[in-house]
């Protein structure tokens, strides 16, 4: 398996409606790889939402990961220093998430994480889920398209009636959205 040997960051930020994707992707992450470190943005960590309990997401993170998910800036900023990760999977991620990575804000144990990685020169794959994409938000998807190191797993509109702006990535894809960013690669086609 091509991520047997890889250590994967796996960070989360507060697009709670995604969670259910994105832990049971979690879970077939872990069986594929030995080393998933999960990060918690503040929001998603804290915000208890008709999708769950904040506290019960973390609590689940370390249940499936046997690790102690990152939860503050400062357990976060090492990421960089110990460049112990290979690859950095932002799933999901929020408009607000994007916006501020676009604009090299470092605010969050994501966006810190994120920063602290990208200076290893090492990727950092986004799965989408906002309801802003194709509005005021596009302008930093695309900056973040056209960035160094910087990955999407494929997107496309989630409902085009009654929430044309919003787009979320393919969770199918996310496997060989990893595999494909490892190796320096954008899947395609990025737009389904």
């Amino acid at each position: 398996m091509f991520l047997k040997d890889k250590k994967i960051g796996v960070a989360l930020t507060g697009s709670f409606c995604t969670f259910k994707k994105t832990f049971s992707k979690l879970e077939e992450i872990k069986k594929q790889c030995d080393f998933v470190q999960t990060i918690f943005s503040f929001n998603s960590q804290k915000i208890n939402s008709r999708f769950g309990i904040a506290k019960e997401f973390i609590e689940k993170a370390h249940e499936i990961t046997k690790r102690k998910p990152i939860l503050s800036i400062e357990a976060a900023e090492p990421v960089g220093p110990s460049n112990n990760l290979d690859i950095l999977v932002i799933f999901p991620c929020t408009g607000n998430t994007i916006a501020k990575l676009a604009n090299a804000i470092s605010d969050t144990p994501v966006l810190m994480a994120a920063k602290a990685h990208l200076r290893n020169q090492k990727p950092i794959l986004i799965f989408v889920s906002t309801n802003d994409a194709l509005g005021i938000n596009m302008k930093n998807i695309g900056l973040l398209l056209n960035s160094k190191n910087i990955y999407f797993v494929p997107f496309c509109q989630d409902d085009y009636k009654k929430k044309p702006n919003s787009i979320v990535s393919n969770a199918d894809l996310l496997i060989p959205s990893i595999e494909e960013a490892l190796k320096g690669r954008q899947i395609q086609p990025v737009i389904l």
